[in-house]
C-alpha cells in the first residue's frame, strides 16, 4: 500500500470491524485522510457486499466499493482463540479500535473498551450503538430505517395526510458515520496533546433524534412554547420541487431581497411588493399562499428560461435531477468527481472522488476496495506471523485469504 506522508492522518491505524454503512463510511472518510484501515472482517464478510446488487465476482457490488476504499481486508474467526488472539497483536499496533457490535456480543470476545484499554491504554476505543448505553432501549438493533421512524423522520412525510415513508437514502447511516469521523478525528486530536487514550460511544438514534429536534422543535423550545412544533417552511405540502412547463427546478429564496428578485425575474412585480411576503416573518405566517404563489408563476415557464432568468437575478435555483441526469451534470463534470478506473477484479469502474479539498494535501485512492481476506497474508506477516503460522491459521480455518478466481475475472 502506497503511504502518502503528506496526508493528515498518515501513520494513524485504524482496526476497523463495522459492517454494512454507517461504520464503513466513517473509516472511508478517515482512509481518504491517509489512516491506514484494516478492514477485519469473518468468513461471511462484511453484509453489505451481499446486499447491494449483482457484481462482475461475487461480493463486490457498487455501494460496497464506494465506501471501502483505502482500506485492507484481513479475515479473522474471531470465535476461536488463535483469532482473537491475532486481533489483539492487531490492536496493539493501532490508534483507534472501531466498531458497531452489541456490547454483549463485544464482551464476550473481550473487545470491550475497559479490557482492551487495560492492554493498550493509548487507544481510542469507538462504538457505534444504535441507541446510547445509558437508556431503556440499549443493546436492541438497529437499522436506518428502524431510525428513520424511531427518530420521527418518517412520519414528517404524512403532516398532510400522506402516509409515513422513508428517506430513499440511508440518511441517518451516512450522518451518523460523519458524526463517528468528527469523533475520531477530535479523539485523535487530544491524544496527539496528552498521548492519552479515549472511550467514544456515537448512539445513532439520539444523534439523529438531537438533528431533527433542533430542526423541528421550534416554538417548542420555549417555555411556555411560542408556537407549534415544525418548521412549517419545510413541513407545508408546497414545501417541494416546482414544476414548469417541461420538468421541475428547486427555488430557495431565504432573503427578503431574494424573494423580491424572484418576482422581479419572472414579471410579477406586483407579488414582489405584496405585504404577505416582502419580509421574513410575513412569509412565515402565509408560507402556504407564497408557495402557491410561487409555484402558480414558475409553471408558466420552461426550466432552460427560468435558470437564465433567476441565475441572472443571482436567485438560487436548480435543475430536480434524476439519477440519470444527475450522471450528466456539467458542473460534476467539470471538478471531476465521478471518474474511470480499472478495479483489478471488477474491471471498468466509475469511481467516486472525494469531494473535498486541502491545501498541501491531494487526497488519493491508494488501495482498492478489497475483497474478503485480500491482505490477511500481507497484515499477519506485519505481525511477525512466519509464513508456517500463516499458513496453519489458514489450514485450519482461523484466517482466510481471498484467492482470486481466473475464470470470473473480468475481461
Amino acid at each position: 500500500m502506497t503511504q502518502n506522508t503528506s496526508a493528515p492522518l498518515a501513520g494513524i491505524r485504524i482496526i476497523d470491524l463495522t459492517s454494512a454503512v454507517v461504520g464503513p463510511y466513517a473509516t472511508q472518510v478517515l482512509g481518504e485522510y491517509g489512516a491506514d484501515v484494516i478492514k477485519v472482517e469473518e468468513r461471511s464478510g462484511d453484509v453489505i457486499r451481499w446486499i447491494c446488487g449483482r457484481s462482475p465476482t461475487p461480493g463486490m457490488p457498487g455501494k460496497f466499493l464506494h465506501m471501502n476504499g483505502n482500506k485492507r481486508s484481513i479475515c479473522l474467526d474471531l470465535k476461536q482463540e488463535e483469532g482473537r488472539q491475532a486481533l489483539l497483536k492487531l490492536v496493539d499496533t493501532a490508534h483507534v479500535f472501531l466498531h458497531n457490535m452489541r456490547p454483549a456480543a463485544l464482551a464476550r470476545l473481550g473487545l470491550d473498551a475497559e479490557t482492551l484499554r487495560k492492554r493498550h491504554s493509548p487507544l481510542i476505543h469507538a462504538s457505534i450503538v444504535g441507541f446510547g448505553s445509558k437508556g431503556r432501549y440499549a443493546g436492541r438493533p438497529a437499522y436506518d430505517s428502524i431510525l428513520q421512524g424511531g427518530t420521527g423522520l418518517a412520519s414528517l412525510f404524512a403532516t398532510h395526510g400522506a402516509e409515513p415513508r422513508y428517506v430513499p437514502y440511508v440518511v441517518v447511516d451516512r450522518t451518523a458515520g460523519l458524526m463517528v469521523a468528527n469523533a475520531v478525528l477530535a479523539a485523535l486530536f487530544a491524544h496527539q496533546r496528552d498521548g492519552a487514550g479515549r472511550t467514544l460511544e456515537v448512539p445513532m438514534f439520539e444523534s439523529f433524534a438531537a438533528l431533527l429536534l433542533s430542526e423541528h422543535m421550534y416554538g417548542h423550545t420555549f417555555d411556555p412554547p411560542t408556537g407549534p412544533l415544525g418548521d412549517q417552511r419545510l413541513l407545508d405540502a408546497n414545501a417541494k420541487p416546482v414544476q414548469t412547463r417541461d420538468g421541475y427546478v428547486c427555488i430557495t429564496t431565504n432573503t427578503d431581497a431574494q424573494v423580491k428578485r424572484l418576482f422581479e425575474a419572472l414579471g410579477r412585480s406586483d407579488l414582489a411588493n405584496d405585504a404577505r411576503y416582502a419580509t421574513s416573518l410575513a412569509r412565515i405566517e402565509h408560507v402556504s399562499e407564497f408557495f402557491s404563489a410561487r409555484a402558480d408563476v414558475v409553471r408558466q415557464f420552461s426550466t432552460e428560461e427560468l435558470m437564465e432568468r433567476l441565475l441572472e437575478h443571482d436567485v438560487p435555483i436548480m435543475p430536480c435531477h434524476t439519477l440519470d441526469s444527475l450522471l450528466q451534470d456539467p458542473h460534476l463534470r467539470d471538478v471531476g468527481l465521478i471518474e474511470n478506473d480499472t478495479h483489478p477484479t471488477q474491471g471498468a469502474i466509475k469511481r467516486i472522488k472525494p469531494a473535498m479539498s486541502m491545501s498541501g494535501f491531494q487526497a488519493k485512492l491508494r488501495h482498492h476496495a478489497p475483497h474478503i481476506g485480500e491482505q490477511s497474508t500481507e497484515i499477519l506477516r506485519e505481525l511477525g506471523y512466519s509464513p508456517a503460522d500463516i499458513e496453519n491459521l489458514f489450514n485450519r480455518g482461523i484466517a482466510l485469504a481471498h484467492k482470486p478466481d481466473p475464470s470470473s475475472r473480468p475481461q
